[in-house]
C-alpha cells in the first residue's frame, strides 16, 4: 500500500511560497510580501520587488541589517525589525536603503554579534548575554535581581552613568550600541516530564540548567544550587528533550518566539535578570557615514526603541495566551518565595563583589549604576 502523503499546513504552504518569491525576487521582496500580508498576489510582489530595486539603486548607502528572528515576531517578542528599516529608510529620504535580513539568515546569538563586530553585518540585533563574550561589560545586567524590571532596565540603559561607563568599553570592541531593548525579564522554564513546578532555590537543586556563554549567569545557578552548562543555542531544544538539560532561562516571549510551547512543562516568572536585548552596529562603518546620516540612524533608532518598549505588555500577554492554551503552567512566586530568591542570589550577596568590580570597575561605580536604574528615565514602561 502507498503511503500518503501528508495534507500540507498553512504555515508548510507559506513558507514555500516565501522560499519561492524569495527565488524570483529576492530576500527583502519576499519579507515585505509576507509582513505585508500579500504573499500571494503576484502583481503586488511584482510591483513591490520593481520599488524595492529602485530604491535601492537609488539610495546612496545600502545598510544591512540582521536579525535571528522570524518575521512577525512582535507578536509575542519586541523586536521591531521591520520597523527600524521603515524608520531608518524614511528619515532618509531615499538616501538610505535597508535590506534586512531576518530568522538568522546572517547568522545567530555570538555570531552575529562576531559578524557585526568584523564589519560583515552593518546592524545586528543581539542579547546582551550572547553579546558579553565581545563586550565583557554588557554582562554587568546579569547580576540577578537588581535591574531585572522593565522599567528599572530602560532607566538604566538609556542613563548617562551608563554612557559614561559602559558605552566607551563596548565602543573600545568596534561596536557602537543604537538603542537597547527587552523583553520582560528572564523565566526558569522546566522541560516536559520534569516533574514540578519551579518556586523556590531549593527546587533547583542538581537542575541541569542550560545557559547561554554569561559567566554571570552561570554563577547566579550556582548559588541557586543549579548545575549551570553552556549549551548552543541551536542545541538547546535537543537537549530539554533528550534530557541533557532540564530548563532554560529565556524570557516568557523568548521561549515563545522561538516555539517552546511543546517543549515545556511549566515556566516560573521568578524576575531575576532583564533578557536584555541590543541593535548595535559596527563603530568604523558608522563612523564613516557622513554626519547627517549618523543623525538620521541614531533618530531612527531612539524611534525604534520607543516603539519596542511600548509593545512589551502586547507581546507578553500573546505570549501567555498561546502558552495556556498548549497546556503549560506560568507559575507566578508569591512575595515569600521572591524573598528566598533575593535572599540567596541577590546582587546584595558578596559572591557578586568581584564581578561588579570587574565589569562597573568599583563597586561605587557599580552603585551609580543601581541607582541610575532607580531613577525615572524618559522612557515609562507599562507592567
Amino acid at each position: 500500500m502507498s503511503r500518503q502523503r501528508p495534507i500540507p499546513t498553512t504555515i508548510s504552504r507559506e513558507r514555500r511560497r516565501f522560499l519561492e518569491v524569495a527565488s524570483r525576487f529576492g530576500f527583502t521582496t519576499a519579507v515585505l510580501a509576507a509582513t505585508g500580508g500579500f504573499l500571494w498576489s503576484d502583481l503586488a510582489i511584482a510591483q513591490t520587488a520593481a520599488d524595492e530595486d529602485a530604491r535601492k539603486k537609488a539610495a546612496k548607502h545600502v545598510i544591512l541589517v540582521a536579525t535571528e528572528y522570524k518575521l512577525g515576531s512582535e507578536r509575542g517578542f519586541p523586536i521591531m525589525q521591520s520597523e527600524l528599516k521603515d524608520n531608518i529608510e524614511k528619515l532618509g529620504k531615499g538616501a538610505l536603503y535597508v535590506q534586512l535580513h531576518p530568522a538568522g539568515q546572517l547568522g545567530v546569538g555570538a555570531a552575529l554579534a562576531q559578524k557585526v563586530q568584523g564589519g560583515t553585518v552593518h546592524i545586528g540585533a543581539v542579547s546582551l548575554s550572547n553579546f558579553s563574550p565581545y563586550a565583557p561589560v554588557v554582562d554587568v545586567v546579569n547580576i540577578p535581581f537588581w535591574c531585572a524590571e522593565n522599567q528599572k532596565y530602560a532607566n538604566l540603559v538609556t542613563s548617562k552613568a551608563w554612557a559614561d561607563e559602559v558605552t566607551p568599553k563596548v565602543n573600545a570592541k568596534n561596536y557602537k550600541p543604537l538603542f537597547y531593548f527587552t523583553v520582560d525579564s528572564r523565566t526558569i522554564g522546566v522541560r516536559k516530564g520534569f516533574g514540578k513546578v519551579v518556586k523556590t532555590p531549593s527546587d533547583m537543586s542538581g537542575v541541569k540548567m542550560r545557559i547561554p556563554p554569561s559567566k554571570l549567569l552561570g554563577q547566579y545557578y550556582r548559588l541557586a544550587g543549579a548545575n549551570p552548562t553552556i549549551v548552543p543555542w541551536g542545541e538547546t531544544p535537543t537537549a530539554l528533550k533528550q534530557g541533557v538539560a532540564d530548563a532554560l532561562d529565556p524570557s516568557l516571549g523568548g521561549l515563545w518566539v522561538f516555539g517552546f510551547m511543546d517543549i515545556l512543562e511549566a515556566i516560573t516568572l521568578v524576575g531575576s535578570v532583564s533578557d536584555a536585548q541590543m541593535f548595535s552596529c559596527n563603530l568604523a562603518w558608522f563612523q564613516s557615514l557622513p554626519k547627517d546620516v549618523q543623525m538620521q540612524v541614531e533618530e531612527a533608532a531612539e524611534m525604534t526603541q520607543a516603539q519596542a518598549f511600548a509593545q512589551i505588555p502586547k507581546a507578553r500577554a500573546n505570549a501567555i495566551q498561546d502558552f495556556t492554551k498548549a497546556g503549560v503552567t506560568i507559575y507566578k512566586p508569591t512575595a515569600d518565595e521572591q524573598k528566598k530568591w533575593v535572599d540567596t542570589c541577590g546582587e546584595a550577596r558578596a559572591e557578586w563583589e568581584p564581578f561588579k568590580i570587574e565589569l562597573a570597575g568599583s563597586l561605587a561605580n557599580f552603585d551609580r549604576l543601581k541607582a541610575a536604574a532607580n531613577t525615572k528615565g524618559k522612557f515609562t514602561i507599562e507592567v
